[in-house]
């Protein structure tokens, strides 16, 4: 009798401990499950608030924060310095434009019916491998014809769409590191006697090509602060 008690007893002990170590699994399981519900609650209800708002800037034209680009008929040594520095500089102010962004931040328009940041930032980086091949022809051929390329259908490609931003980031490092040591080993003359032909811009410079990509990656570095800005990212 005294061993069919305490085999009772075992028994009964060891499916209490069973029974209390799955109820709290099931219980851990389900709080792990309404706790990843709430989060994804939480980030959808804040991209229906970003759908919901107007993202429109309050400037007279969100396209351009810092103004249209005027092209200078020439530069002075410094404004060739301060165009280079400002090429130079481009990758690290993108990054921090957008450090810390989710991914539903990086799909918002900039403005109503602009691009996405995610868009601005593979644009530029597309951009800006066009720039660094034309001045590579210019400064091995006679005042070459460039071929324009079409940068709306561009940014609607599939990969500028939904891939990551951060190829596009390192990209542009590399690629401005040697754009802009390439323009500090310049001759002076090479500035205004190297260019290339525009098909709808005519004559261009490499003073003034510096000077146009300068201010390019201003526009756009401004369009996703002014979003951030805008939004209280």
């Amino acid at each position: 009798m005294i061993l069919v008690f305490r085999f009772r007893m075992s028994h009964r002990d060891s499916f209490r401990r069973i029974s209390t170590t799955w109820f709290r699994r099931i219980s851990i399981g389900w709080f792990s499950v309404a706790h990843r519900f709430l989060c994804c609650c939480a980030t959808a209800s804040q991209r229906d608030s970003v759908k919901g708002m107007n993202t429109e800037a309050a400037t007279p034209d969100a396209r351009y924060p810092i103004g249209k680009f005027e092209r200078p008929p020439y530069l002075s040594a410094e404004q060739r310095c301060a165009a280079t520095q400002s090429i130079a500089e481009l990758p690290k102010r993108l990054r921090h434009a957008v450090d810390g962004l989710y991914e539903w931040q990086l799909d918002t328009p900039y403005r109503d019916g602009g691009w996405t940041l995610r868009q601005t930032i593979h644009h530029v980086a597309d951009s800006h491998m066009q720039a660094v091949g034309r001045i590579r022809l210019a400064l091995t051929e006679d005042w070459p014809n460039i071929i324009p390329y079409q940068e709306k259908l561009w940014a609607e490609l599939p990969d500028v769409i939904t891939e990551p931003i951060e190829p596009s980031l390192q990209l542009l490092e590399g690629l401005h590191r040697r754009w802009a040591g390439l323009l500090r080993s310049l001759p002076q003359p090479a500035w205004i006697e190297r260019g290339y032909i525009h098909p709808e811009l005519g004559k261009q410079t490499l003073e003034q090509v510096a000077a146009l990509y300068a201010w390019h990656g201003r526009h756009h570095t401004a369009h996703i602060n002014t979003l951030c800005e805008r939004m209280g990212w």
